[in-house]
């Protein structure tokens, strides 16, 4: 939380009073634009700089080789699963050599582990949107993360096998990286990755959560003819549809019955406006004290933890179909499958959090 805290410095100076974080004399109320989004410019560069004076290289390469030795899986996939412990979409240009030469399994984990995951980068935004009401969350998120990538290779090797044999099987591959020239150039570069994610971030929240509530209101009004037609009356939308849909699968993270109505809709909500939104969603509902077991809360948490959402099918198939055009069909094919098994990926993680689940999370409950 110390680095966290050491991020709305800057903010504070950029925005003043707007930057005041709710709960603190003077605060607005939460502001997503110059409260939360800011930050990942900080996280952003700080990542360039552990990058730059070589602790993430040794950090994922100590991840790599943990699993090629328990999984069984080639260097070039261990690398990028790990990779994506800490990086976004970057983290494919850490086996950027490789990708023209790996099997369809191989670019299935490669996808998988990433829209499984989430960058450092934007981990302490949302500890920034959760801690208020979840103070010790940054704990969870960032054993979330970690879990997350073995999920997400356990999932894909379930989904599509491996048959034929990696260029990289059994090695340990070395980190990908073109260093800065010094320190402040890391930031720069670092900062400067940031404000893109932030750009990116809110033009996709409001161009998805715009195109929703059209979709939404096509949807109601469809409810409202059916009504009268029948004399009754039908909620109809597209988080109603998704509520439905995911509520087995809250129910089998194991979500108390009594909860498991809201969880489902915001873990729906999540698959076509983002985790951002979700999050967001979460931290009202638990200030609004509308969910009645501390489990359930903890066990969204981890389940909400990735890219897992359709925005995010098209910034990796399209990024990672960048760097080698030429398996630009396959990745393509293999995208929706990485949506599903990373969806998979997130809800695995949230039973086994709700599984070990002692009480005691720090929750601020209303």
């Amino acid at each position: 939380m110390g680095v966290v805290e050491s991020s709305f410095a800057g903010i504070r100076f950029l925005f003043g009073p707007l930057a005041i974080p709710p709960g603190k004399e003077g605060s607005p109320g939460f502001i997503l634009a110059f409260q939360a989004l800011p930050s990942i410019i900080f996280f952003a560069a700080l990542m360039e700089l552990l990058y730059h004076i070589g602790f993430m290289e040794k950090l994922i390469h100590i991840f790599a080789r943990i699993f090629v030795r328990v999984m069984g899986i080639s260097g070039a996939e261990a690398l990028c699963a790990s990779a994506q412990i800490f990086l976004g979409i970057e983290s494919n240009l850490t086996v950027k050599p490789y990708l023209r030469e790996m099997t369809q399994s191989e670019l299935l984990v490669v996808l998988t582990t990433g829209m499984a995951t989430i960058a450092s980068s934007v981990l302490g935004f949302y500890v920034i949107i959760l801690a208020p009401t979840f103070p010790a969350v940054a704990g969870h998120l960032i054993s979330a993360s970690i879990l997350l990538a073995p999920a997400a290779i356990l999932v894909s090797k379930i989904i599509l096998p491996e048959t034929g044999t990696p260029l990289t099987l059994g090695k340990v591959i070395k980190v990908e990286y073109v260093k800065a020239s010094n320190v402040i150039e890391a930031i720069i570069n670092g900062a400067t990755t940031g404000v893109r994610m932030v750009v990116a971030i809110g033009a996709l929240l409001i161009a998805f959560i715009g195109l929703i509530a059209l979709i939404d209101s096509g949807i109601a009004y469809c409810g409202m003819l059916v009504g009268k037609v029948f004399g009754v009356h039908v909620d109809m939308s597209i988080h109603t549809i998704l509520q439905y849909i995911f509520y087995p699968f809250t129910l089998a993270m194991g979500v108390p019955f009594e909860d498991a109505s809201a969880i489902a809709r915001i873990i729906g909500e999540r698959i076509i406006a983002t985790e951002v939104k979700s999050y967001q969603d979460l931290a009202i509902l638990i200030k609004e004290g509308k969910i009645i077991y501390e489990r359930s809360v903890v066990i969204a948490t981890y389940a909400l933890c990735g890219f897992a959402h359709i925005p995010s099918l098209a910034i990796f198939v399209g990024g990672t179909s960048s760097l080698v055009p030429e398996r630009t069909k396959d990745i393509s094919i293999l995208g929706l499958w990485a949506l599903f098994a990373s969806n998979i990926a997130c809800f695995i993680t949230g039973a086994v959090a709700g599984l070990f689940y002692t009480g005691g999370s720090g929750l601020l409950m209303k």
